[in-house]
């Protein structure tokens, strides 16, 4: 099996010296988190939270080219937002770039709650 192998495109934000925009391994690209930075001024975009979401996801389609992917292969996305009355703005433009029909949640729930987490007895940090 290849190692793990760093992504790196102009397309997007350079990265700190420690990060990557991406990685790839085994098959999968698991891409850093992208902000609302445009690639050529390395500045946040002007605007709303609509643009600056616009310009994120941009810049993972970007990566995700680089790496030999695409937003069509996305199995996962994670959105942080430190206003939830910017859900629905955020909402809309990640509909222009995800287009795909929404899937019901199991039983036809109206929310469902997931978590990542370690085991504590073999977690080394």
């Amino acid at each position: 099996m290849a190692p793990p192998t760093a992504v790196l495109t102009a397309k997007a934000p350079k990265p700190i010296p420690q990060l990557s925009q991406a990685v790839k391994y085994n098959g999968m690209v698991y891409c850093s988190g992208s902000l609302g930075v445009d690639p050529e001024t390395s500045k946040f975009v002007e605007g709303t939270v609509k643009e600056r979401t616009r310009q994120a996801l941009k810049n993972l389609s970007a990566v995700l080219e680089a790496a030999g992917s695409s937003l069509n292969n996305v199995v996962k996305v994670n959105v942080f937002l430190t206003d939830m009355s910017n859900f629905a703005a955020m909402n809309e433009v990640y509909d222009e770039f995800f287009v795909s029909q929404p899937k019901p949640l199991p039983f036809h729930s109206d929310v469902e709650v997931e978590c990542t987490a370690f085991e504590t007895t073999k977690a080394r940090l």
